[in-house]
């Protein structure tokens, strides 16, 4: 039978693990059966440069961890090796990373994951990793943005040069004027005809 200090300690691996799930937008749990030391040193670096905390796992320790955190449909996955990689802002980086490892290996596998509390099947898992990166989301987003903005940037620019939107608005009314002075021309053109017309009816 444990020792009180064992299970102390279980315990509080336990609660440590709740938090992370429940604290983490994302988790994908995996099967890391085949990985060398090599390689595991790199997945590790690549996924903490990404912000997802990965470890290995116990499966005992970790379904009474999904019980608490209520993902209890991670439980059924909870066979052979298992390793969490959970991200507290990122929905895709862990399911990104792990989905290009296993495609290079044949005993690395993805076994299942959740997003936003809730389990997902490994289709949806799938589909996270096809998404794009967040710097790469980033740049789509401002480039969308980025011809109208050069745009308005460009017509602050040309007011400033041209000294002010007063000046501008100036210059706009000075180019409006003799437009407004037209209709005058023509009343002052039509006054001989007129006249004319009335003259026969004074004799």
């Amino acid at each position: 039978m444990p020792s009180a200090k064992v299970l102390e300690q279980k315990k509080a691996i336990v609660a440590e693990l709740v938090d992370r799930l429940k604290g983490s937008v994302t988790g994908v749990l995996v099967n890391y059966k085949g990985i060398n030391v090599a390689d595991d040193t790199a997945l590790r670096k690549e996924l903490r440069e990404a912000g997802v905390k990965y470890s290995v796992v116990k499966n005992t320790l970790l379904s009474r961890a999904c019980e608490e955190a209520e993902l209890t449909g991670l439980q059924t996955t909870l066979e052979g090796t298992t390793a969490l990689a959970t991200s507290d802002e990122d929905y895709a980086a862990a399911a990104r990373i792990l989905a290009n490892y296993a495609k290079k290996s044949k005993t690395f596998e993805i076994k299942g994951g959740y997003l936003d509390g809730e389990v997902v099947d490994l289709a949806t898992i799938d589909s996270l990793a096809k998404l794009p990166t967040r710097d790469v989301l980033l740049a789509n987003v401002l480039g969308a943005f980025q011809a109208p903005i050069a745009s308005f940037a460009r017509a602050i620019q040309s007011i400033v040069d041209d000294g002010g939107i007063e000046a501008c608005l100036a210059k706009k009314a000075g180019a409006e004027a003799p437009a407004e002075e037209a209709p005058a021309a023509d009343a002052s053109a039509e006054a001989p005809a007129e006249a004319a017309a009335e003259a026969p009816a004074a004799e």
